[in-house]
């Protein structure tokens, strides 16, 4: 199976040695998430963790992706808790639409990012990815970051969605290394998460300015 960056890079028409991509034929119809997620091949819960956290991963404005995409993250995290072994989406998920040139921009601007990854991903401490107390760790880590992701709040999309892509992405590979530095991001946006709520909460005081109080 090719790498993900490589399926990515023929999807989204970006030449092998050119820094513009190729421009898709005059009057092409948005990219629907069904036919990103079939890059899949095997239907993995990891790529399509990856996928769906790749927009707002990236430090690209990502407007009116992270909330749906959130809602769709969540939902296969639930799916990955309660045991299940392949991955289920509602039509009208798969139906949902992105602009070409916007999927143009996200992969180009985070396939360098992707390359680096790729070249230290390995299969090592499987049972963190690949046993059923990592599985539910994990899941229920992904299941917050989806729910971080949902929340119309600046700040409360990036690095949840840092955390699941990396997380992903060790699932994908079954890199219990990987897996455990995306946990780690994960708890660090919880907090932060946290503390933006916290903040608002509190009349637009951050957490930090509360606790010195």
């Amino acid at each position: 199976m090719a790498r993900l960056s490589q399926e990515l890079a023929r999807f989204a028409c970006l030449p092998a040695h050119s820094e513009q991509p190729e421009p898709y034929p005059e009057g092409s119809p948005p990219i629907r998430l069904e036919e990103i997620l079939k890059l899949a091949g095997e239907r993995s819960f990891g790529l399509f963790l990856a996928v769906l956290s790749f927009p707002s991963a990236l430090p690209l404005p990502a407007p009116g992706y992270s909330t749906p995409f959130g809602v769709v993250i969540l939902l296969l995290a639930l799916q990955m808790l309660a045991g299940r072994t392949t991955p289920w989406l509602p039509p009208w998920v798969l139906q949902t639409s992105i602009e070409r040139k916007q999927f143009q921009k996200w992969v180009q601007a985070g396939i360098p990012w992707l390359q680096r990854i790729e070249k230290v991903a390995c299969p090592r401490w499987q049972p963190v990815c690949t046993s059923r107390l990592g599985q539910v760790w994990l899941s229920t880590l992904i299941s917050l970051m989806g729910i971080s992701m949902i929340i119309p709040v600046p700040g409360t999309n990036t690095l949840p969605a840092m955390g699941v892509f990396v997380t992903a992405f060790g699932l994908l590979e079954e890199d219990g290394i990987l897996c455990s530095l995306g946990s780690l991001i994960c708890v660090a946006a919880g907090l932060l998460t946290t503390s933006i709520l916290v903040g608002l909460w509190l009349g637009g005081t951050t957490l930090l300015d509360w606790l010195r109080r």
